[in-house]
């Protein structure tokens, strides 16, 4: 039987206890993490979200509360008022292992059926089971620090962004569908029959109004919803840190980021981050790393050998570069040995998935080099191979030659695959960087036609704007992203402040006025009344979470999150809907017969 609190008030967590508090008497309350009977005394321990400390039931000081704790239970729901005593067998893996606490009184609040899954940080429990029982998977002391940490993170930056003259601001979450990329999870309107709402991929558009209205310095914790195809760092749902500024270029927005980004590390992480961070163009990233979003905490950078290996006698590669290819490969310097024939193989297989044909291969050693295509190369044109990847024994140099977007894309992969097996990623090293001047637009093979890199409200860089209708392939972006440890913790640009260049870059995109003014009308004609330069940044709160905390995916630092199938097994949303319901919204649900 439940019992009520009564004249129980809590005064004390359970893992705030320490020595200070031997003597005292204390009240607590929490679930019961396990007990154990011996005889005259039985022990329990106590747990809420500040931690566990043990409770002592002895028959000589309470007979009744001793009574009472013969019949507890793991994950029982107590009330104890005792005093705190010098605990005889010390714990050293407890925080409160130096005390205990001596019962007098208790209170079972709540019964409790055996658990479905243990409530232990290290347990072997499927996902689907934990997130079918997320409230109870939340009771974990790492999965209650994971959200004590967001929230921590959280108030660092409302801080930060206060002190610095920043508003937040709330925008709606019911919205106007517009293409911005992913796909629009879309809501039907009941008192407009046959329209539908959108529920925001982001805030871009109201945030650019805002700065519009003269707000100057806007931000927003605020969450987005995007219908696409899951992995472990994407959710239908997360959360934004949404930051826009007026009268900015690229480097006022850079540095008030930076002084937030150092800001978090040293107040959630002790650690201190050197400003202002590391540079990179979006080209030197790809020539160097093979990808707009390089993990700089190793070497294996890519090297071209286009010049030497357009005249070689190794067909593969001489008609690679006469055909518009590249040849380009990294050295896993000084970790040649540990690779076996089977193992290159397998690396293979890997840039195969990639869509590279193959993987080339030079091991150095003492001797000379090992190579199946050693020998169509002349010994002047080895050495210049040598030369260009700094060959020294010991190393492997892995080659690719294809089309220059798969030789990127595979080796860029190759690299960070290579790091991984080799185990040489630090978890607790945090490179920082930018990557800047991203291209402004990129060609779709699928629509054929040039679609927006980033979104079609980014400024093109002054000195290429000439190119927008000429070579628009070539026109850089005042666009830039923030990366750490090869993984984008956010991205933003300057905005387009100018009716005149906004419409000429819809049109680039290859939409007529007409279009233009259906979809982003209200932006347009706002922009006809005064809009001064402004520019900004969005982060994603989830995954800058997850990287700080140590976890690989973003479902461990958000407190109810959707499976990979974008569903929920403890709610088992998405559902049905009465038929009466979709009758007031006028839709009918046809449903494919393939599925």
């Amino acid at each position: 039987m439940a019992e009520s609190l009564g004249n129980m008030k809590r005064t004390h967590m359970c893992g705030t206890l320490g020595p200070h508090h031997i003597d005292e008497e204390v009240t607590l309350m929490g679930w019961v993490q396990k007990r154990r009977d011996l005889g005259g005394l039985i022990f329990a321990d106590l747990r809420d979200r500040a931690g566990i400390v043990q409770i002592v039931f002895d028959k000589d000081i309470s007979e009744e509360a001793f009574a009472k704790a013969e019949k507890i239970r793991g994950e029982y729901v107590i009330a104890i008022r005792g005093v705190v005593k010098r605990r005889h067998a010390v714990n050293p893996n407890l925080p409160t292992g130096e005390i205990e606490v001596f019962a007098s009184e208790m209170k079972i609040l709540s019964e409790a059926q055996t658990p479905p899954i243990y409530i232990e940080d290290e347990d072997d429990v499927s996902e689907n089971l934990r997130l079918k029982y997320r409230y109870l998977d939340l009771r974990k002391s790492r999965m209650q620090k994971n959200l004590m940490f967001r929230h921590k993170v959280a108030k660092v930056v409302r801080d930060f962004l206060d002190e610095n003259g920043f508003i937040e601001v709330e925008t709606p979450m019911l919205t106007k569908p517009t293409p911005e990329g992913a796909r629009d999870y879309l809501v039907p309107s009941r008192v407009n029959p046959g329209k539908f709402y959108a529920l925001p991929q982001s805030p871009q558009l109201f945030k650019q109004l805002l700065m519009v209205s003269g707000m100057d310095r806007y931000f927003q914790i605020v969450k987005c919803f995007r219908d696409e195809d899951l992995r472990a760092d994407r959710q239908p749902e997360f959360t934004q840190i949404d930051i826009e500024m007026s009268f900015v270029d690229v480097e006022e927005v850079l540095a008030i980021n930076e002084k937030l980004l150092q800001r978090i590390f040293k107040e959630t992480m002790g650690i201190d981050i050197e400003i202002p961070l590391q540079r990179m163009s979006y080209r030197e990233a790809m020539e160097r790393y093979g990808s707009d979003k390089p993990d700089v905490r190793f070497g294996f950078e890519l090297k071209c050998i286009n010049d030497i290996a357009e005249n070689c006698s190794f067909k593969v590669f001489a008609d690679t570069v006469k055909n518009g290819g590249d040849v380009r490969g990294i050295n896993v310097n000084g970790y040649g040995n540990r690779f076996s024939r089977k193992d290159i193989g397998k690396l293979e297989d890997y840039v195969k998935t990639y869509g590279a044909k193959g993987l080339a291969w030079i091991k150095v050693t003492e001797e000379g080099v090992n190579s199946p295509i050693g020998k169509f190369f002349h010994d002047a044109e080895m050495d210049k191979i040598l030369q260009r990847f700094d060959g020294k024994p010991g190393d492997l140099l892995l080659f690719v030659a294809d089309k220059p977007s798969v030789v990127l894309d595979a080796l860029g992969h190759l690299r960070v695959e290579i790091a991984k097996q080799l185990g040489i990623l630090n978890k607790d090293e945090y490179k920082l960087l930018w990557v800047t001047e991203f291209p402004l637009f990129e060609y779709d093979e699928e629509e054929g036609r040039y679609v927006a890199k980033h979104h079609p409200f980014t400024s093109p860089m002054e000195e290429d704007l000439e190119l927008l209708e000429t070579a628009p392939e070539q026109v850089r972006a005042k666009a830039y992203d923030i990366v750490l440890n090869g993984i984008e913790l956010g991205g933003g640009s300057i905005r387009i402040h100018s009716t005149e260049l906004q419409q000429r870059m819809f049109k680039a995109l290859g939409f007529t006025t007409a279009q233009a003014w259906e979809k982003f009308g209200f932006l347009l004609e706002a922009f006809q009344y005064g809009t001064p330069p402004h520019g900004g940044i969005a982060y994603g709160l989830d995954r800058l979470v997850m990287l700080l905390t140590g976890n690989d995916s973003i479902r461990e630092v958000i407190a109810f999150p959707k499976t990979q199938n974008a569903s929920s097994p403890m709610t088992e949303d998405p559902s049905v809907v009465e038929e009466r319901q979709l009758k007031e919204l006028h839709i009918r649900v046809v449903l494919d017969q393939n599925q």
